[in-house]
């Protein structure tokens, strides 16, 4: 019974060391978010090509990643960055986002956008 036992234990460990070769985890954002969430809202977000978003800013934090495209990206203050396919961002809380645009004029952007909210606040709100 002893030699069972250990077979199982060998067979296990082997099992486990080729699980842990099949996941990895690659950091993509790190941001601290000044409030307290009580909820999330995620939406996927498709923009045609060329379209460039009109300047607005979000009542409650928001992060995302691209899912396909490019996206000329710029919180008012910073310089704008070309976010690709797999990047995250951050857009803090009631700051102005000059350029959330869709970089390509050929192709859609693709893009999830989670909404951290603390109550029923508006996702977005744009600025005339």
């Amino acid at each position: 019974m002893k030699p069972f036992i250990i077979v199982i234990l060998m067979l296990n460990s082997v099992a486990m060391i080729a699980q842990q070769k099949t996941i990895s985890r690659k950091e993509l954002l790190k941001a601290a978010v000044d409030q307290n969430v009580k909820s999330a809202e995620i939406q996927e977000i498709t923009m045609a090509a060329g379209l460039a978003a009109p300047k607005h800013v979000h009542p409650c934090p928001v992060v995302g990643i691209i899912k396909s495209g490019e996206a000329v990206f710029q919180i008012e203050g910073q310089g704008s960055v070309l976010l690709r396919e797999g990047d995250a961002f951050y857009e803090p809380k009631n700051t102005t986002i000059l350029h959330f645009d869709n970089a390509s004029a050929e192709k859609p952007l693709i893009f999830t956008a989670i909404y951290l909210k603390e109550g029923n606040e508006e996702n977005i709100k744009f600025i005339k």
